[in-house]
């Protein structure tokens, strides 16, 4: 495990809010017509899209398959993987 407090403290909020954005898509599916659903689903993504730039700007890459960028050197291997805490 990653002793960095930062870094766990960023993964835990990367995956309440995706839990989050999973929970109202599948709200939505059924009731796409509730304007606050769709607002929060809106500003939890934005707010996701945040989160995850910020962890790789610190910590490096969340993906891999170039959908997260890399930089030089690429640190694949200095911070665990999200699913390694």
């Amino acid at each position: 495990m990653h002793d960095n407090e930062e870094y766990i403290a960023l993964i835990c909020e990367l995956q309440k809010v995706s839990f989050v954005l999973v929970e109202l898509q599948l709200y939505l599916a059924t009731h796409p017509d509730d304007e606050k659903a769709v607002t929060d689903f809106n500003r939890f993504s934005a707010l996701q899209m945040h989160l995850k730039h910020v962890h790789e700007s610190k910590f490096g890459p969340l993906l891999q398959y170039g959908y997260s960028p890399v930089n030089y050197p690429s640190g694949w291997v200095e911070n665990p993987w999200p699913w390694e805490l």
